[in-house]
């Protein structure tokens, strides 16, 4: 382990960071994305700073293996562009860069000072960024030329105690941005990271700011949530913090009403948690299908009823999930996968010794088969993704 100084306004050397070698973080260096790692060196061979940030390290740290990974520079986004070709500059409160690649898409900031309130573009320093970041878990920064982490914040100590600490000011956390609220229940849930007492009351005190966030944010939130892979314990711990009803009040009122919808909501949740770890991401119309499909077949408006006209379906389906805003044709797509495996739906449920995370005592997740496929066949649905409701269907 080394250390990182830096001059104070007085002129003075002081330390700032501690620096993490190979022999203390133990990051294999094999489950590093080596596009991020080619963009990390071309940034520092220009004379700029450059890190592998936030999730990844974290999820290193903790011996996952990382989809996404993020890089943070002292390189402005104009200056990032011209380095890059196969990049564009997204963003109007905070501007961001997103390289292009064959199969993915890595996402470049700048370093953020802390004058920066809100989203606004004021860049700084890697001493202030850090600052701006939400928890110490997600302010550690990887440096792949010599495989080093740099720590302001105690963060991996943090890791290795399994608690999740802010960065930020508790009084400040969630106000400035309450999507934070959502974020914290997820990296707890998915990193097996103690909530702290102070946090905790924190997240329930500030909830009800999550009922200003714009739709767009809310709907991309629901969306990482479903394609997580632990689907299942995040709503679940959204339910127990009453943090969901601001997210999808619909589900989240249901659930809290009626014990036999939340146990089905759960159940299918863990059979797509299955589904995605062995298949990798999805669709948006099948994370849908898992998460409305026992509302619009068992506790909705259609329980009873052998045919469901796709229009009248189809404006149930938005309701359900008001205010989350998914494409038209991804709620189509969704609802056409439920009418034709209606009989499949109804059937499919995990048994009853499955775990939290949706696996079975065996480790595998299981489903349960028979009995006759119920309901008629529904009318066909339009496949253009126009809105039923002007479409004449």
């Amino acid at each position: 382990m080394r250390k990182r100084y830096t001059r104070s306004e007085s002129g003075r050397l002081v330390e700032s960071a501690l620096v993490f070698t190979q022999e203390d973080h133990h990051i294999d260096t094999g489950d590093l994305d080596h596009d991020a790692v080619k963009v990390v060196r071309r940034l520092q061979q220009h004379g700029y700073e450059a890190y592998i940030v936030g999730g990844a390290v974290r999820d290193l740290l903790l011996g996952k293996h990382p989809k996404d990974f993020d890089v943070s520079s002292s390189a402005t986004p104009t200056q990032i562009r011209r380095l890059f070709r196969n990049s564009r500059v997204i963003g109007k409160r905070f501007r961001l860069v997103h390289i292009l690649f064959r199969d993915k898409v890595l996402e470049v900031s700048t370093f953020r000072s802390q004058e920066a309130a809100g989203f606004k573009n004021v860049y700084g320093t890697l001493e202030e960024d850090v600052r701006r970041r939400d928890f110490t878990a997600n302010a550690l920064f990887y440096n792949p030329r010599d495989n080093t982490v740099i720590d302001f914040v105690s963060g991996l100590q943090h890791i290795r105690k399994r608690v999740l600490r802010p960065v930020i000011p508790l009084d400040r956390i969630f106000v400035e941005d309450p999507v934070r609220i959502i974020r914290a229940i997820k990296y707890s849930v998915t990193g097996g990271l103690r909530l702290p007492w102070l946090v905790r009351r924190r997240i329930h005190r500030d909830r009800p700011l999550l009922a200003d966030v714009p739709s767009s944010r809310m709907t991309e939130e629901l969306f990482k949530i479903l394609n997580s892979g632990h689907a299942a314990p995040i709503i679940d711990h959204l339910l127990r913090y009453n943090a969901l009803q601001h997210l999808t009040p619909r589900p989240a009122e249901l659930a809290r009403t009626n014990s036999e919808y939340r146990r089905k909501l759960i159940a299918r949740l863990s059979l797509l948690d299955a589904k995605r770890r062995d298949s990798g991401a999805m669709e948006r119309k099948d994370l849908l299908v898992s998460f409305a499909a026992d509302y619009l077949l068992e506790f909705g408006a259609f329980d009873d009823q052998k045919r469901i006209p796709f229009r009248d379906g189809y404006f149930a389906f938005k309701d359900f999930l008001f205010p989350v805003t998914p494409a038209n044709r991804e709620v189509e797509g969704a609802l056409r996968e439920i009418f034709r495996n209606k009989g499949r739906l109804l059937r499919e449920e995990p048994p009853e010794d499955t775990d939290a995370d949706g696996t079975s005592a065996g480790g595998r997740p299981r489903r349960r088969r028979g009995g006759r496929r119920r309901g008629g066949r529904v009318p066909a649905a339009r496949g253009d993704g126009s809105d039923p409701a002007t479409s004449g269907t």
